[in-house]
């Protein structure tokens, strides 16, 4: 990780409404022979006893699912838009770069039972279908028939969190002209360049204070 102290944000609610913001992560681990593995797959974030846990489901059998049987060491990233920075926008001549925000979950899998599939199951559709319990694509509402099918091939796991690390890369190192020189002209750019502008615009008075 680009581990540096000014890119780092000082309250730990930011970094974790981040992470509930965009929870498509990036799963990735390693077999017994080192060879990495990885998938995407969406969670839930919850605290239970001051400890921070991952929850969400995969497909049985394949490369992750196997080499996180072997190797419960697991890294879960969660990334948002990022943007490229001109250092034309700058008030001296150095590199271009890129913006960005990111966190990093290290922790240990561990996978569950078919009442926790189902709850899992039952929690994700609930959640994505907005709480409509009429929807005929909620857990419940499907056929038991598929239902039953579908969850001989998927497995619930739950991810405890035992270091958590993260990078907001917002420009925190630049002058204050520079800083709102990129601002003007991100917010120019595409939706993932308003959405790094608008983070900047928050966190200004925290950098330049009078």
């Amino acid at each position: 990780m680009y581990n540096l102290p000014y890119f780092k944000e000082q309250d730990a609610e930011e970094v974790l409404q981040f992470m509930r913001e965009h929870p498509f992560i990036f799963l990735t681990g390693s077999d017994l022979a080192n060879r990495p593995v990885a998938t995407q797959v969406p969670v839930f974030i919850d605290e239970k006893d001051g400890k921070l846990f991952l929850s969400g489901h995969i497909m049985r059998q394949t490369d992750h699912h196997k080499a996180f049987e072997q190797n419960k060491n697991v890294l879960a990233v969660f990334t948002g838009p990022h943007t490229y920075v001109s250092a034309t926008w700058y008030t001296k001549p150095v590199g271009s770069t890129w913006n960005y925000m990111s966190v990093h979950a290290h922790g240990t899998i561990r996978f569950g039972d078919k009442e926790e599939l189902v709850s899992v199951l039952r929690r994700l559709t609930l959640h994505y279908e907005n709480g409509n319990t009429q929807s005929s694509t909620v857990f419940d509402n499907l056929p038991a028939d598929y239902t039953e099918s579908m969850m001989k091939g998927i497995v619930p796991f739950e991810i405890e969190i035992n270091d958590l690390q993260h990078v907001f890369k917002l420009s925190q190192n630049r002058d204050e002209e520079s800083y709102d020189n990129i601002i003007i002209e991100l917010e120019k750019q595409d939706e993932a360049g308003k959405y790094i502008a608008k983070k900047m615009r928050e966190r200004k008075s925290q950098l330049f204070k009078g």
